[in-house]
């Protein structure tokens, strides 16, 4: 769906919900969060389970709410989804949402605001292909499968890491050789060989899987490129964050508490991503990635002006951030983000 399209369904959307506006009520008593697939999501798969969530909202004298998960996965496909207004709160990678800041900033109703940091971790870059060993090998036949192109996580690491292999002027260098598909399909294509997927620029646990399997080399992993940033965050819309402090507070806190018991107690973290994981994996194997060196969980955002600043650069934003909490809301301006 294309941008203007979206911006004028939002608009009529927020002068119909003016015209036929009910008097003032209380905060919602219901929120609907989407996550996506990989270990990226481990918060909120935690905060699910657990149902930090609806404690957290309990304990702030919310009452009992009800909390509707989704699954979905690609920046695109999040994006419209909290355009459409069928999202409260919405996980997905930090470049989808500064996309999505950037051109909704100053809009009013149609404006949003991330609500917290989420997790880090490396990107592999997978091939079936014995020959690629490095960006440099690639051909226009070489397809590279990612949950969205141009815009969504997975999307925009290649982009800066091609910027850093093949310069600057060079970041779209593999943008052609991309082809959109969930995570989970991808792996399934590049497993069985048979396609035109030659890669898969990829996450935990998928990454994992394909590297057990035979005949799947790793070419690269993107913390050699980045460094730790975070990858994922939530984001909601302002106008919803305005209405509702008390349960975007909430929420930070049952995200706070999500990460904190992944720190204490990584089994049972594992074994809460397992049991829910769209992919069969063993709780011991998805222990091992939450321990990996690289995986990082936290609400504090890390990094994310790094995205920023590149897509600006490269002119896939217009609007840049002169500091990292101008993307976010007020209640994490105190945390040491970057």
């Amino acid at each position: 769906m294309a941008f203007k399209t979206i911006l004028r369904a939002a608009f009529t959307a927020v002068a119909l919900g003016t015209a036929l506006a009910a008097p003032a009520r209380a905060e919602v008593s219901e929120v609907r969060i989407s996550k996506g697939f990989g270990i990226l999501y481990l918060p909120l798969f935690v905060m699910q389970d657990q149902q930090f969530l609806e404690k957290r909202a309990k304990a702030a004298g919310l009452g009992d709410i009800k909390v509707t998960w989704l699954m979905l996965d690609g920046g695109n496909v999040i994006n419209d989804a909290m355009m459409a207004g069928t999202l409260d709160f919405a996980g997905t990678g930090a470049p989808g949402f500064v996309t999505l800041w950037a051109k909704a900033k100053g809009i009013p109703g149609v404006e949003v605001v991330g609500v917290s940091g989420m997790s880090s971790t490396s990107l592999w870059l997978m091939s079936n292909k014995p020959e690629l060993k490095s960006l440099k090998d690639f051909t226009s036949s070489d397809k590279i499968a990612l949950p969205g192109i141009k815009t969504s996580l997975a999307a925009v690491v290649l982009q800066m890491i091609a910027a850093k292999e093949f310069g600057d002027a060079n970041y779209a260098k593999m943008d052609p050789m991309t082809v959109s598909l969930p995570h989970p399909e991808a792996l399934a294509a590049l497993i069985g060989g048979k396609t035109e997927i030659k890669a898969h620029f990829t996450s935990p646990p998928f990454q994992y899987i394909e590297a057990k399997s035979p005949g799947i080399n790793r070419v690269l992993n993107s913390v050699d490129y980045l460094g730790n940033l975070t990858l994922d965050v939530t984001f909601a819309p302002k106008k919803f964050v305005d209405a509702n402090p008390k349960m975007t507070q909430a929420f930070i806190d049952a995200m706070d508490d999500a990460t904190a018991l992944i720190a204490k107690d990584k089994k049972l973290a594992a074994e809460i991503f397992a049991k829910a994981s769209k992919v069969k994996i063993d709780a011991a194997e998805v222990q091992e990635m939450i321990e990996d060196k690289d995986a990082r969980f936290t609400a504090t955002p890390e990094g994310v002006m790094q995205f920023a600043e590149f897509m600006h650069k490269a002119g896939s934003i217009k609007v840049k951030p002169t500091k990292w909490s101008d993307m976010f809301v007020p209640q994490l301006a105190g945390r040491s983000g970057s």
